[in-house]
């Protein structure tokens, strides 16, 4: 039997080819803003995509905060994706009429990357983290990136309670390229663009479900 996996579909923008890589690598996929439907599935997947103010506002609207807390609460997984792991920090310096702070999840900010070339877009390799499950036969993979702010306090981030397990890349100055933390996963890159090595860490996240 496939695992059920929800797309939480809160207005992030185009999600189709994360369905589709779900898919692909053997999970039974619902895009959906149905929050019992996102609480009770094996395996919740929040994207991300544009400005981080925004998808933090449509996030709340939606009621996907309580939804991703309850489900941590009792161990069941998530996994963000670009915006929806920024999220999980605690604010962005990212521009925007109404800022609004993140959830908090984990310490620090999100800034715009210091490289002299921004946005960050293209294939950069990542370092996984020691024990890293996601990341399970992938370390020194390339993955596809597009942003223009990051997660950078990594020392913060690998002190925080867990402690969670950190993998990074290096754009300018290393970033958080992907986060395990107990349930809760997400990755700055994006594995449904990665390739065959985006499908590998799909199908290893699914098949943890």
């Amino acid at each position: 039997m496939k695992p059920d996996v929800v797309v939480l579909d809160y207005g992030s923008g185009n999600v189709r080819s994360v369905v589709r890589a779900l898919e692909h690598v053997g999970a039974a996929v619902e895009l959906t803003f149905d929050l019992d439907r996102a609480e009770a599935a094996a395996g919740l997947l929040v994207p991300g995509v544009g400005n981080f103010h925004a998808c933090i506002a449509g996030l709340l609207a939606a009621g996907g905060e309580g939804v991703i807390a309850r489900r941590r609460t009792r161990q069941a997984p998530v996994l963000g994706i670009c915006v929806g792991m920024q999220v999980l920090f605690e604010g962005s310096d990212e521009p925007a009429a109404t800022p609004l702070g993140g959830l908090s999840v984990w310490p620090g900010s999100v800034h715009r990357i210091d490289a002299e070339v921004v946005p960050h877009m293209g294939w950069t390799p990542v370092a996984a983290g020691a024990g890293s499950a996601l990341l399970e036969g992938l370390d020194g993979e390339r993955f596809y990136f597009v942003h223009s702010y990051a997660a950078t306090d990594v020392a913060a981030l690998c002190a925080a309670p867990g402690p969670p397990v950190v993998t990074t890349a290096e754009h300018g100055h290393p970033f958080v390229a992907a986060v395990e933390d107990g349930p809760l996963s997400a990755t700055q890159f994006h594995p449904e663009k990665s390739g065959d090595a985006g499908l590998h860490l799909l199908k290893n996240w699914v098949s943890s479900l």
